[in-house]
């Protein structure tokens, strides 16, 4: 991570006292497609009416890696906004500089600690103290299905294992169909490969295999397994995968061409986009072998320190308004995620987000709750980024060993 010099540091204090008027409130976002949009627009309203000036600094880049060059020269040049969109282990690293605000005193007075899962609130702390506000909670290891595929192959229900995913993927391709819908970028294959190790190793040894990047666990008989059943999908895939968009993938459970995709709720959105109705027109269920296990990814704001007190009670109200239960709950219908809030009533949502939330809720106690890794929320950028390259050079090159795949992941996982 970057570091400030002192006298941007100086700076950052100087300009956001001058430039911060009463009140106001600046975003940092890359909400920038139709739902999400329409989302940010309603947080702008909730702030409107509490009288406060919205100053939407949008970034277009689904990833966020547009915004986070843009934010790192923003607050380098002593201006920060008074919010900026940041997930996972980078919460700690901006903290670590100095320029966060702890949002303590209304954690407190909202009972955060009570609302939410200690596994996400420690995500959003630093130090102990909340320096970030959640948003939502993505389910990763989810498998969707195409209801007119699995019927025209002759698969009655959802596969609970791996064996019975593997039977079904058979039937899929005996039928002339594509078993598995997948698009070849690096991120892809690894939300594959982690519903995988979750499914084959269960919570506890994704936790130790690839959160806490535990030698032995990387090269244990489960690890070995777990890299011959990712393998063995990859072998039902179509020759078109390489490259391919997630919601390209996605397509083709939607016209029927595919039976299985293994992805992120997110996935969720495409079907309805498409008026498809879950339950009729696609199944959701959870990855095989990972009903009781739940990988999270969680949407979050870190919060910059601001010197005018107008725009300090316009930081605070816009923190209130992204956890409270209005917020939540249209943010979450039109994204296709669920509420991070526990308890939240889920009468408007369907039932594969009603699975999901009953899953979080459970999950959260019974330590199956556990982060993606493929989606920033486990381990530093830079590991995770060499244990990626990893994983696909491996599901690309069939030359690969899995013994030699393993020493690969084990290497990989000592990048800093």
């Amino acid at each position: 991570m970057w570091k400030l010099t002192q006298g941007a540091a100086v700076a950052l204090g100087l300009v956001a006292a001058l430039s911060a008027s009463a009140g106001e409130v600046e975003v940092l976002h890359y909400w920038t497609s139709g739902g999400e949009a329409k989302s940010a627009a309603e947080l702008k309203k909730i702030m409107q009416g509490k009288g406060h000036t919205w100053r939407d600094f949008a970034v277009a880049g689904g990833g966020g890696d547009s915004a986070m060059t843009v934010l790192k020269s923003r607050v380098i040049s002593g201006n920060p906004p008074s919010a900026a969109q940041v997930k996972g282990p980078a919460i700690q690293e901006w903290a670590e500089e100095g320029v966060l605000s702890p949002m303590d005193a209304l954690a407190k007075a909202e009972k955060w600690d009570d609302l939410l899962p200690k596994v996400v609130a420690d995500v959003m702390k630093y130090k102990g103290s909340y320096v970030a506000v959640p948003v939502n909670v993505h389910r990763v290891n989810w498998l969707w299905a195409s209801s007119d595929a699995l019927k025209k192959a002759g698969v009655a229900a959802m596969p609970k294992t791996w064996d019975e995913f593997f039977v079904a993927a058979d039937k899929l391709k005996a039928a002339g169909l594509v078993a598995v819908a997948h698009g070849g970028q690096n991120w892809q294959d690894f939300t594959t490969f982690e519903s995988v190790v979750l499914g084959v190793g269960g919570p506890r040894f994704y936790q130790d295999a690839l959160v806490k990047l535990d030698g032995k666990a990387l090269a244990s008989d489960t690890m070995k397994k777990s890299l011959e059943t990712f393998r063995r999908i990859k072998g039902y895939t179509d020759p078109g995968a390489p490259g391919r968009d997630w919601n390209l993938a996605t397509a083709m459970l939607i016209q029927g061409k595919a039976g299985f995709q293994l992805m992120g709720d997110w996935a969720k959105g495409e079907f309805m986009a498409a008026g498809k109705a879950p339950g009729k027109d696609f199944l959701c269920a959870a990855a095989p072998g990972a009903a009781s296990a739940f990988t999270f990814n969680v949407d979050s704001f870190i919060l910059f320190k601001l010197k005018d007190a107008g725009a300090q009670k316009a930081q605070s109200d816009l923190a209130s308004a992204i956890m409270g239960p209005g917020f939540q709950e249209v943010f979450n219908l039109n994204k296709g995620s669920i509420p991070v809030r526990t308890g939240q009533p889920m009468d408007k949502f369907d039932d594969c987000a009603k699975l999901s939330s009953k899953d979080f809720a459970e999950t959260a106690k019974s330590g199956g709750l556990v982060p993606s890794v493929a989606h920033g929320m486990a381990i530093a950028p830079a590991t995770e980024g060499a244990i990626k390259d990893a994983v696909s050079q491996f599901w690309n090159d069939d030359k690969i060993s899995v013994a030699d795949a393993m020493k690969k992941i084990a290497t990989a996982a000592k990048t800093k």
